[in-house]
């Protein structure tokens, strides 16, 4: 009997899962130390004052 096996899936059928980036923070907004203002990859932004960076570029207060 003339069969045909399943073909194998498709070799581009993916995509990557969203990383959540961007700015969490706004001007004007109250922030305390510790709360993350942006999430970035790379140095887009660059902290100001009373900010430090992670060591993935996240932006914090």
């Amino acid at each position: 009997m003339a069969h045909k096996k399943a073909g194998g899936s498709v070799r581009n059928g993916r995509d990557s899962e969203a990383k959540r980036l961007g700015v969490k923070r706004y001007g004007g907004e109250l922030v305390r130390a510790g709360n993350i203002i942006i999430r970035q990859r790379g140095t887009a932004y660059h902290p100001g004052e009373n900010m430090g960076i992670g060591k993935d570029h996240t932006l914090f207060a």
